[in-house]
C-alpha cells in the first residue's frame, strides 16, 4: 500500500483522539506501519509551541499571534515527522491539521481564510491529506463530554465560538467532499470505529 496521510477533525469533545487510537491498533494488526500524532504538537519544538497556545494564562493572545504560532508548530511537525514518515511508507494519522486553522482562526477568529490557505501551503510544503474524517456532533454534546476535565484556553472559548467552528467544518466537508468523510460523532465509539475502518478499507483496499 502507498503511504497515506489521514487527518481527523471535529470540535472539542468529538472523540478524535479515541478514534485515532482505535484505527492505529486495527491497522497495525493488519500489518500496516503507522504514525499517530497531533496538532498542535508532535516533535519537541511543536509541543513547546502547543503549551504556549493552550496556556490559560495567555488570554490576551491576539488572533494573528495565535495563527502564526499554529503555523510555526505545523511547519516543524510536517517537516520533521509527517513527511519523513510518509517517505518511509507509513500511514500517518493526525489529530487536526490545516482544516482546524480554517475553522478556528478563519471562521471563529475572523481572519482571512485565503491568507490562511496560502500560509498553510508555505508551512506544510503544500502537503494535503489523502482523507479526512470529520467527527460531527453538536457543540452542546461536545462540551458535555469535556466538562469534567481541566479545560485549556481554546476549550474555554464561548459557545458561539465553537458553533462557528462546527459550521465551518461542515462547509469544508461539503466543498471538499473528495477527501472528507462525515461521521456522526454522537454514536457509540465502537460503532464509529467500525464506520471509519470500513471507509478506509473501501477507499484504499477496494474492499
Amino acid at each position: 500500500m502507498k503511504p497515506l496521510f489521514i487527518t481527523f477533525e471535529g470540535i472539542e469533545g468529538s472523540g478524535k483522539s479515541t478514534q485515532i487510537k482505535l484505527l492505529e491498533a486495527a491497522l497495525t494488526r493488519e500489518g500496516h506501519a503507522c504514525l499517530s500524532t497531533r496538532e498542535p504538537g508532535g516533535p519537541p519544538i511543536s509541543e513547546d509551541i502547543r503549551r504556549i497556545l493552550l496556556n490559560n494564562e495567555y488570554i490576551q493572545m491576539q488572533p494573528e499571534t495565535e495563527l502564526l504560532l499554529y503555523m510555526a508548530s505545523r511547519a516543524q511537525h510536517t517537516a520533521q515527522w509527517i513527511i519523513p514518515a510518509l517517505e518511509e511508507g507509513k500511514i500517518v494519522l493526525c489529530d487536526r491539521y490545516n482544516d482546524s486553522t480554517i475553522a478556528y482562526q478563519g471562521a471563529a477568529r475572523n481572519l482571512d481564510q485565503d491568507f490562511i490557505s496560502r500560509l498553510a501551503a508555505f508551512a506544510t510544503r503544500s502537503l494535503e491529506p489523502d482523507l479526512t474524517f470529520l467527527l460531527d456532533l453538536s457543540v452542546e454534546q461536545g462540551r458535555s463530554r469535556i466538562q469534567n476535565r481541566q479545560l485549556d484556553r481554546m476549550e474555554k472559548e464561548a459557545i458561539a465560538f465553537h458553533h462557528k467552528v462546527r459550521d465551518q467544518y461542515l462547509i469544508l466537508a461539503q466543498s471538499q467532499s473528495h477527501r472528507y468523510i462525515v461521521i456522526d460523532g454522537s454514536m457509540d465509539e465502537s460503532i464509529i470505529h467500525q464506520h471509519i475502518l470500513k471507509h478506509f478499507h473501501t477507499r484504499f483496499l477496494g474492499e
